[in-house]
């Protein structure tokens, strides 16, 4: 009975470690860029969108190129937040007394 007490005591403390890493992702900024900067991107460490900057030279001109640009810096912000996503699940798997499975 003591170890499944303390698996489910690991699990809370688990969840409690998501739910701040969660939070903290949320205060954290990416940027993602495209077309030498002349689009950017910024995103919060989840991947939520949060400002698009286009360059007004953009505007006058090919709008396919500019629709191009605009999913590639939002494609490369997400591939950072991603990144940064699990960074910080890796932080915490290593702090737990045994190895989680590699796919769930």
């Amino acid at each position: 009975m003591t170890d499944i007490r303390a698996l489910l005591q690991i699990g809370q403390q688990v969840q409690g470690r998501l739910a701040a890493m969660q939070t903290e992702l949320a205060t954290r900024t990416v940027t993602g860029s495209a077309g030498g900067g002349m689009v950017t991107v910024t995103a919060d460490g989840r991947g939520q969108i949060r400002d698009v900057k286009i360059d007004p030279s953009l505007l006058a001109g090919d709008v396919e190129m500019l629709e191009d640009l605009v999913t590639a810096a939002v494609a490369e912000v997400q591939k950072k937040a991603g990144e940064i996503q699990q960074e910080e699940a890796r932080k915490i798997q290593a702090a737990l007394p045994f190895p989680l499975p590699t796919s769930l």
